[in-house]
């Protein structure tokens, strides 16, 4: 299908490099054009592909540079979904694909994709999938997609019969045409990234793209407590399962303390280590698909037990003289802090703010009954203070975290937990969330004197 071909790829990082080897590899003329200039990219990428004969455009994005002699557009899945060259492929009948688009139609016959998405809990459910699934497959296990491994990096490796789990973003969605997993998951649906996909009604398309493309043969793991879910796939063809936290379903549910799948159980969530009934329900997601596969209960029980939580998402940092400090940076949405606020029932100091997008901090208000101090931060801070006062908490206002950072020894207690939850992005201080992330994490262990 891509052989001697003509392909724009818009946008470089890890999925454009990646693809831009693979299709110069079979042949075709590809050009790569990124906004950024080339000294701001990985200088030995941009050798390697120059060498490889890929034509490399940065800086600009030329009005003349796509017409229709192309074959193809390969769009990055950072790239706003009206970009300029997005809008004329569209004019010119040129196909508007993604990285994991065209990867998926190169794999071999008979790989199996287990694909997961939805707003929050993915990148948890799919690293609990993955460690399941290797633990009981070995090596014939790949991980890919939107958790930082580009699908075409892997097309050298993967054989007919393996298996690969993906997390799936709505950015990536956006541009699927024919992907769709043989197992795909929604751990569930609520308002994000409306900036980047226009509405609520869009992002829950480019979600659920992926199980349209399924057909009978096929198995969609759904959230049995979340009605938008259930809206959104009742037109599906595959075969619907069920997990839930709240109700005895047939599918996989909780009675007492225990995960039962059916009529079987699995384990006690006693023995869950990550914190929150969210991450109840990521696990159930996971069970689900490995007896999907026929994984054995021990192995189960042996990697969920053990699991101690993805980086950066509600991550258990360290104690300190008896507070407890946990960095959720990934919580870039309301929701998320939500969910985080609902994971402790203890006093909480929380680290609130980041980019200004307008968020809805009033959503939070159901959720604040434990937390005795919110440091406002980022340029959303002046509003946050504002919110603070109406709901009655103590807040004290600082541009950058690690100014917060300084007052939280006049407001501590032994017992407390130091929450980073943002509910906002990052990007009006730092290049991504990991960043502040990690710059929390420092500063605990400053305290601690490591």
């Amino acid at each position: 299908m891509f052989k001697n071909k003509k392909i724009l790829i818009l946008g470089l990082a890890r999925s454009g490099y990646q693809a831009a080897k693979i299709l110069i590899e079979k042949g075709n003329n590809v050009y790569l054009n990124d906004l950024n200039d080339e000294n701001k990219h990985d200088k030995n990428q941009v050798s390697e592909l120059k060498n490889m004969g890929v034509h490399l455009i940065f800086g600009s994005h030329p009005d003349d540079l796509l017409d229709e002699s192309f074959d193809y557009l390969i769009k990055n899945p950072g790239v706003p979904i009206d970009h300029k060259y997005v809008l004329k492929a569209r004019k010119l009948n040129i196909p508007v694909i993604n990285e994991v688009e065209m990867a998926y139609q190169l794999l071999p016959d008979n790989v199996d994709i287990i694909g997961i998405t939805g707003t929050n809990g993915k990148t948890t459910t799919t690293t609990i999938i993955y460690e399941i699934m290797h633990k009981f497959f070995g090596d014939k296990v790949y991980l890919a997609g939107n958790i930082g491994y580009p699908l075409s990096g892997i097309l050298d490796f993967v054989k007919s019969k393996d298996i690969i789990v993906m997390e799936c973003s709505c950015q990536q969605g956006e541009n699927f045409v024919n992907f769709h997993p043989h197992v795909g998951v929604i751990t569930n649906f609520s308002e994000a990234h409306i900036d980047f996909m226009k509405t609520y009604e869009h992002y829950k398309n480019t979600k659920s793209k992926m199980f349209y493309n399924q057909s009978s043969s096929d198995v969609a793991i759904l959230n049995y407590d979340d009605n938008d879910v259930l809206d959104e796939m009742k037109n599906i063809c595959s075969e619907k399962k069920f997990f839930s936290s709240k109700e005895k379903i047939e599918g996989c549910h909780l009675e007492g303390r225990d995960i039962y799948y059916y009529r079987e159980k699995i384990m006690s969530i006693d023995d869950i280590k990550i914190k929150g009934m969210h991450n109840v329900e990521n696990v159930m997601a996971a069970i689900m698909v490995a007896k999907e596969y026929g994984v054995s209960n021990k192995i189960i029980y042996d990697v969920v037990s053990n699991f101690k939580g993805v980086e950066h998402r509600l991550e258990y940092v360290d104690t300190v003289n008896g507070v407890e400090y946990y960095n959720d940076t990934e919580a870039t949405n309301i929701k998320c802090t939500q969910i985080a606020l609902s994971s402790f029932n203890r006093p909480i100091i929380i680290f609130l703010g980041g980019l200004e997008r307008g968020q809805d901090f009033n959503k939070l208000t159901p959720y604040m009954e434990h937390v005795k101090a919110i440091i406002a931060i980022g340029s959303c801070r002046k509003r946050i203070a504002n919110y603070a006062k109406k709901i009655g908490k103590s807040v004290y206002v600082f541009e950058h975290l690690s100014d917060g950072f300084d007052k939280l020894k006049d407001i501590l207690t032994s017992g407390d937990v130091v929450l980073l939850s943002p509910a906002s992005a990052s990007w009006d201080q730092y290049k991504c969330c990991e960043i502040r992330g990690e710059e929390f994490k420092k500063k605990v262990f400053e305290l601690k004197g490591e």
